[in-house]
């Protein structure tokens, strides 16, 4: 499954059991997320654990944080999958906001290089 536009990418591989983000995203309101929410649920359900690659997502806007922040909660209740995030220490919004969703579910694994 594959969302792409001008501005940004998001896919899911199955066979690495990873959503990959690219691109400054930076939609309207949780509306305008919910296909990429979509995609992530359908990662959920497929796996015991998956991986978030934001390492080539430039931007993120409070709304996609929010996104995110929803769709971290919604893992821990479950309490079924585990989840990995991969960032990059270059890109400024990643070291605070990723850090920020790990108090939201402490088993996360965070990998920033």
């Amino acid at each position: 499954m594959e969302i792409t536009t001008k501005d940004y990418s998001v896919w899911y591989d199955p066979e690495k059991a990873t959503v990959f983000f690219k691109g400054f995203l930076r939609l309207d309101g949780m509306e305008a997320y919910q296909p990429i929410i979509n995609v992530l649920n359908i990662a959920a359900e497929n796996g015991s654990v998956i991986t978030l690659d934001m390492k080539n997502l430039e931007f993120l806007n409070s709304s996609g944080i929010s996104m995110l922040s929803m769709f971290v909660v919604s893992l821990r209740n479950k309490g079924n999958v585990g989840l990995v995030l991969k960032g990059s220490n270059k890109v400024l919004w990643q070291t605070k906001s990723l850090r920020n969703l790990q108090r939201l579910m402490p088993s996360i694994s965070l990998e920033l290089g």
